[in-house]
């Protein structure tokens, strides 16, 4: 049984919203090599009420400005071990939270970890992709427009 719906076409870096942490916009890098999508974090501070675990922690949302940070607060799913792109192993919190790009709307599974000398703030995986049947145009950038006057 096939899904009836259209696939949607994005480039390879796309502006995303991330509503529920209070980001109108955010820079992502489209990777169908990431399985989880992954936004930059830093000072993470769990905080438990005996029930359930949250997160809070700072975002630098535009990439190379430490000036402008974003404060945010999620609801911890669990930690994950997770091997990023350079082999390297890092035990990560993990929060579950809307995207929103363009008309679409979708809740996806995120990793938290410091992305302060990666060129995205926000790496959209293929998980994520798969839940909006998209498909990655490698040959086009911000399909769902542009979005700030700094990039």
């Amino acid at each position: 049984m096939s899904d009836a719906r259209a696939p949607v076409r994005v480039g390879w870096r796309e502006w995303v919203a991330l509503p529920a942490l209070g980001l109108s916009e955010v820079k992502a890098k489209v990777d169908t090599g990431a399985r989880t999508s992954a936004l930059h974090a830093f000072e993470i501070r769990p905080r438990s009420d005996g029930q359930r675990t949250m997160l809070e922690f700072g975002i630098h949302p535009l990439q190379g400005n430490r000036e402008i940070s974003h404060w945010c607060t999620a609801e911890a799913l669990e930690q994950r071990l997770v091997t990023d792109s350079g082999g390297h192993r890092e035990l990560r919190w993990v929060i579950v939270t809307p995207v929103r790009w363009g008309t679409q709307e979708w809740p996806i599974e995120m990793t938290l970890t410091a992305r302060d000398n990666m060129r995205f703030r926000m790496l959209l995986g293929r998980t994520a992709l798969k839940a909006a049947g998209m498909i990655v145009d490698p040959a086009c950038s911000y399909i769902g427009g542009r979005r700030s006057p700094l990039e």
